[in-house]
């Protein structure tokens, strides 16, 4: 597994740094204010994912081992093509916004989901290569994308930034279609078996799903909350270093895909989750070193790389680090509610943590703008994360030295990543 979880992580490490050349190419080219448009617009675009995942989203991977994929695949994509459309209306009715910003929501919207649900069911199938390829593929021809719009264009506009988005999913959506239709999959099934298969699905998947879109909530209520007390150019700044911060969750996520996969595919989860231990710990130590190199960083260096708007995001990532740390370490134990389908724990969780973060967001955001907001983060990262690793040790009967990293996992670690290099 330990394997697998490299290769995984590796792949993701290539995405972060394709994910962060478009952060700095839409910040250095469109500055604050443009940067802070471009948050908006992901943040609604991935709020609209999420909804769509209610019948779909990672659901897709605990179901598809033993479901025939397109009687998956066909409810998914209309709720996905529901939810993206008239969601994206209802951002028009609900935010003065223009009728073409609109539009292009819902259209990215739509091959976003229906590119995730491919994926999901190629990843359910144990397809981590084709995984990794798509999702790399994604984010590299977002990047190049810009760079040509930005570049030799110079098209200095938001508007490039929504075509790039249509070349980066959409491709990526055709190939994985082709590859979907490979499968060993009958497509001819009776319609009982669909309706059978459709109600399963959205059964699934709310459970699974809401904790997704409460921390959705919890991790972008920041975003919403600086855009009505402050402005768009609060918000670029924000997002800069939040994106920076979050990058670091690349670690643990990729850990935490991993297990989730082989975790719904065990036989037995106990043994499966006590298995898996060792590979949580160490990745508890990396998050920890990320975290420390990353807020070593000075703020010069923001200025010299996105700009001289961009020196205040070093206070936002410093009021981010210790959220960005706990919530890394929560993410194995919430990997594990959710293989074994206890989905009210991550619930639960979420929103005691949501909780936290709207009071503190309206309490900290006036007097202390985008610093405050981070600090709302990592207050409500704290609060979640607590009661969720609470519940997991008592769940796999674990004691705090089976969950935290100690000196044998450092001397293991030293052992295998530096005296062999």
């Amino acid at each position: 597994m330990i394997k697998r979880i490299l290769q995984h992580f590796a792949a993701r490490v290539l995405t972060a740094g394709l994910s962060f050349a478009v952060v700095w190419l839409t910040a250095r080219c469109l500055g604050a204010a443009g940067r802070g448009q471009v948050s908006l617009f992901v943040t609604d675009v991935s709020g609209l994912a999420l909804l769509a995942g209610l019948v779909g989203g990672s659901s897709l991977i605990y179901l598809v081992p033993r479901r025939n994929v397109w009687l998956l695949l066909l409810p998914a994509y209309g709720w996905g093509a529901l939810v993206s459309l008239g969601g994206a209306a209802l951002v028009g009715l609900l935010r003065p916004v223009s009728t073409a910003y609109v539009l292009h929501l819902g259209a990215v919207a739509l091959v976003q989901v229906l590119l995730s649900i491919n994926v999901f069911l190629l990843l359910g199938r144990q397809r981590e290569r084709t995984y990794n390829v798509l999702t790399t593929t994604q984010a590299g021809l977002l990047a190049v994308a810009l760079a040509v719009a930005f570049g030799p264009l110079r098209w200095l506009s938001i508007d490039a930034y929504y075509y790039a988005n249509y070349l980066a999913y959409g491709l990526p959506w055709l190939i994985s279609t082709a590859l979907l239709l490979r499968l060993p999959d009958a497509w001819g099934s009776r319609r009982i078996r669909r309706r059978a298969a459709a109600r399963e699905l959205a059964r699934h998947s709310r459970g699974a799903h809401l904790s997704n879109l409460l921390a959705f909530a919890n991790y972008r209520f920041s975003y919403y909350a600086v855009v009505y007390l402050a402005d768009t150019r609060a918000l670029g700044i924000l997002s800069v270093g939040v994106a920076l911060a979050e990058a670091i969750w690349l670690i643990p996520r990729s850990t935490a895909l991993i297990q989730y996969v082989a975790l719904v595919n065990a036989p037995d989860k106990r043994e499966q989750t006590h298995a898996a231990l060792r590979g949580s710990r160490l990745t508890l130590l990396a998050t920890a070193a990320a975290v420390l190199v990353l807020a070593t960083v000075p703020a010069g260096w923001l200025v010299a790389i996105f700009g001289p708007e961009f020196g205040a995001a070093h206070g936002v990532i410093m009021a981010l680090a210790p959220g960005i740390l706990i919530n890394g370490g929560g993410m194995q134990a919430s990997t594990y509610f959710a293989g074994t389908g206890q989905y009210g724990i991550n619930n639960r969780a979420t929103l005691l943590g949501l909780a936290v973060t709207v009071p503190a967001c309206l309490l900290l955001v006036p007097p202390l703008g985008i610093v405050g907001a981070a600090l709302s983060m990592s207050a409500s990262y704290a609060a979640g994360v607590l009661y969720l690793v609470g519940r997991y040790r008592r769940a796999i009967e674990a004691t705090w030295a089976d969950i935290l990293p100690g000196w044998a996992d450092v001397r293991w670690l030293w052992q295998r990543m530096v005296l062999r290099a």
